[in-house]
């Protein structure tokens, strides 16, 4: 393919170092071309998530997706919208409001220009992944280039039927190790009419828990439940009756006399807060695991016993009801973040759960491996790699040492 303007020229039909195709024929050309050339890829949409698993070894080609960010189609009717995938989530909520409609996902470290195939890309949701799940969910067909440039489409009509396999559920999750998602068809939702917060003070994880198990055997419905450490934090959504009558009612729940409805301002303030916590900052390492929900207060325990005495701190906030737990580090150096990341993961999957290491202090990666012992799957795992991507040209070293 062509470079695009502004991008340094190579010989004739040879690939720049990064390209930014403006379209599902670009993409798939570029993706061709470097197989052909034997040059590894690596996708990059808002750069949010890149540190995200094992560092991906050197990169032959950087395929940028923000040139794929326009809007293909919505039916309001129907509730559905096609998009590229290289579309700033904001973006599209924007566009969706005015029919009172939005796609129901958060970037879960908070709006940072979030694309919509790095969110899928991640598997990962904010808060409200407690009612609507992650992006995958949402996701009814999908048009996907695979390493050697093939153009595959699923929930729509075939131009490379790959049968057998849910596309979308092999690119959920796979920080871009199988191919790249180039268009999107997704459910929307109809746009809450208000939403509402409340708290409700608990700095123990045995409390958080039991508070969360409260509300969810209530008749509150809550979209969001979540842990900061300080205060369980319990969202509401739907008509403004409806949110006005579930905030009156919070307190009769057993173990909520407590809480209180936060205004406007602290309400954004305290998920704003959740969110900085859960993104880390630099010089911070930040472990995503899940678990069984009530493995919480042991997990806990052993961080602290693994922190307590020694330089680095540890701070952990939970997505309670769903066993969903960020643990960030901070101070003390590498050798110190490596020990503590080592053995909290023991612990993890001592526990049945797993561990994504999200962001590292520098040094950590030539201490501590970045996955943990492989699932079992993993044998599956290597055998789709084999079949989408035979020569290991996308994402390279990404889930090392399992493929």
């Amino acid at each position: 393919m062509r470079p695009p303007a502004g991008e340094s020229g190579t010989a004739a039909g040879e690939l720049p170092s990064r390209v930014r195709p403006p379209g599902l024929a670009e993409a798939a050309d570029a993706l061709a071309t470097a197989a052909h050339e034997r040059r590894t890829v690596l996708f990059e949409g808002a750069g949010t998530a890149l540190e995200w698993g094992a560092p991906v070894a050197e990169t032959g080609l950087v395929l940028e997706t923000s040139g794929l960010d326009r809007m293909i189609s919505h039916a309001p009717e129907d509730w559905t919208v096609g998009v590229e995938a290289g579309m700033p989530l904001t973006r599209l909520q924007e566009v969706l409001a005015p029919a009172g409609q939005w796609l129901p996902v958060e970037p879960p470290t908070g709006g940072d220009g979030a694309t919509l195939g790095g969110l899928l890309a991640c598997g990962d949701a904010g808060p409200c992944r407690l009612k609507y799940g992650s992006l995958g969910d949402l996701v009814i067909g999908a048009t996907l280039v695979l390493a050697d440039g093939t153009v595959a489409r699923t929930g729509g009509d075939v131009i490379k039927n790959v049968a057998g396999y849910d596309l979308v559920k092999l690119m959920a999750g796979s920080l871009g190790a199988f191919g790249l998602a180039v268009r999107l068809n997704l459910r929307v939702h109809p746009l809450p009419e208000a939403t509402a917060t409340l708290a409700l003070p608990v700095d123990d994880a045995e409390g958080a828990l039991t508070a969360a198990r409260a509300v969810m055997r209530s008749p509150l419905e809550p979209v969001a439940v979540e842990w900061d450490g300080q205060r369980l934090l319990i969202r509401f959504q739907g008509t403004a009756e409806s949110v006005a009558e579930r905030g009156r009612l919070a307190p009769d729940v057993p173990g909520l006399a407590a809480a209180r409805v936060l205004g406007e301002d602290a309400a954004r303030a305290a998920w704003q807060r959740l969110s900085r916590l859960v993104r880390g900052e630099d010089g911070e390492t930040v472990l995503r695991a899940g678990t069984h929900p009530a493995r919480l207060p042991a997990l806990l325990r052993r961080l602290n016993e693994l922190t307590t005495g020694g330089a680095v701190e540890a701070e952990l906030v939970s997505g309670v009801a769903q066993g969903l737990h960020t643990v960030v580090l901070r101070g003390g150096d590498a050798a110190e973040h490596a020990a503590c990341l080592t053995a909290w993961r023991e612990s993890v999957y001592g526990a049945g759960g797993s561990v994504t290491l999200r962001r590292r202090r520098e040094g950590v990666d030539a201490l501590a491996a970045a996955w943990g012992p492989a699932p079992p799957a993993v044998a599956v795992l290597r055998s789709l790699k084999r079949q989408f991507d035979p020569d290991d040209l996308c994402a390279p070293g990404r889930f090392a040492p399992w493929f």
